[in-house]
């Protein structure tokens, strides 16, 4: 029977959840997700799970951060002036907004703290410093 090696193309169903059982994505109802195996398309614990999986096979895989998304980095946490912020704007602990880097790539950030002058953000992936855990089921080597 095939197994999965670097560079195959292959199409998985997953849920990923945090160690606390919270799931946070799932392929369910969805295609199967399609990546190549050792591309960096993946998370580095994720891509390293697949070689030697054999189609149908299925198996729990627990990813620390530094093989998921990271580290929380104290540089990602940002104040921004309230100045920017449109006046009628709402802002609660908790809430993601968009901001836009130099380069007018979107960054996703979370209000953390709303004080008088700046809001303190959060521009960290909302699973870093997160250990994940992933259900996987090999459904085909393209």
């Amino acid at each position: 029977m095939a197994q999965v090696k670097e560079g195959d193309v292959v199409r998985v169903h997953y849920t990923g959840k945090l160690t606390s059982g919270d799931q946070f994505d799932s392929s369910a109802g969805r295609e199967p997700l399609e990546f190549t195996v050792g591309a960096g398309q993946m998370i580095k614990g994720f891509d390293a799970a697949m070689p030697g999986m054999t189609i149908g096979e299925k198996k729990t895989i627990n990813i620390v951060p530094e093989e998921g998304y990271g580290a929380k980095d104290p540089a990602a946490i940002i104040e921004f002036p309230k100045e920017h912020i449109p006046a009628d704007m709402k802002l609660e602990p908790g809430m993601q907004l968009t901001l836009t880097d130099p380069n007018g790539n979107p960054v996703p950030v979370v209000v953390v703290e709303v004080k008088e002058e700046v809001i303190i953000l959060d521009a960290n992936h909302f699973l870093a410093g997160e250990e994940l855990v992933f259900d996987i089921e090999l459904v085909e080597i393209v």
